[in-house]
């Protein structure tokens, strides 16, 4: 049976409920919104979909997300209508429109803020998260016809985006005693968090590529939000 993943705190949502999220317990993109469904205390109902089985190419997986992707976020709105939202950033930017009271945002008010925020979060969702993807590093392998040429691949990838983001904050004054972004966690950091977590599985040597970095993480698994989002503390966690 499905389990419920307990946010922090519970808010009353009459506009939209029911949530139900799919996805899988190391996705990073997964990872994403479960740190965003804490912010806002959303409860939500947690599904697994098992990628290493190939669960999300199955037929009822497909008819969630034509891209065979997690996650996908199900919801109703106060009439019962059924909604069907897919892509991380996406999801997270509507949690944000959709509950703005809730117990915390992950977007500035500030508007440079606001704009280093999604600069931030697009060199990591962007620029460097689907070239470590399951699916590329073996496409890669493939038509190398070697195996390991596309986990190298990964590797390098993950390693010169993490240097290049750690170069453009420490070339704004680094992160002082806070996040990428102030004092309070914004979407940047939820992405940061589960990229640094694959880094260390493609062995990139984090410590040698972004000191400035491994202080937000250190910060941001103190921080409630994260806390229950992160990988082994959910339903389909399984030792690895």
């Amino acid at each position: 049976m499905p389990s419920l993943a307990a946010a922090p705190t519970a808010v009353s949502a009459p506009r939209y409920r029911n949530f139900v999220l799919y996805g899988y317990w190391r996705s990073s993109s997964s990872w994403r919104v479960r740190v965003a469904l804490n912010a806002k205390g959303i409860d939500y109902e947690s599904r697994a979909v098992n990628l290493l089985q190939g669960a999300q190419k199955g037929d009822e997986h497909a008819a969630r997300n034509a891209m065979e992707q997690v996650p996908v976020l199900e919801f109703e709105d106060a009439l019962g209508t059924p909604f069907r939202l897919t892509q991380s950033v996406a999801i997270m930017d509507f949690l944000e429109a959709a509950f703005p009271s809730g117990t915390g945002t992950l977007l500035p008010s500030n508007p440079v803020h606001l704009g280093m925020t999604k600069e931030y979060t697009e060199m990591i969702n962007s620029g460097i998260q689907p070239l470590q993807n399951l699916s590329t590093f073996r496409k890669i392998d493939a038509d190398a016809g070697t195996e390991g040429v596309g986990r190298k691949f990964a590797a390098d990838a993950i390693r010169n985006g993490l240097a290049a983001l750690e170069r453009l904050v420490l070339s704004r004054g680094g992160v002082g005693e806070g996040f990428l972004v102030g004092p309070v966690p914004t979407l940047a950091d939820a992405c940061l968090v589960p990229q640094l977590f694959n880094a260390r599985r493609f062995e990139v040597d984090l410590e040698a590529t972004c000191p400035e970095l491994l202080k937000v993480e250190a910060r941001c698994k103190a921080h409630p939000w994260f806390i229950s989002a992160e990988p082994d503390r959910q339903p389909d966690a399984v030792s690895a």
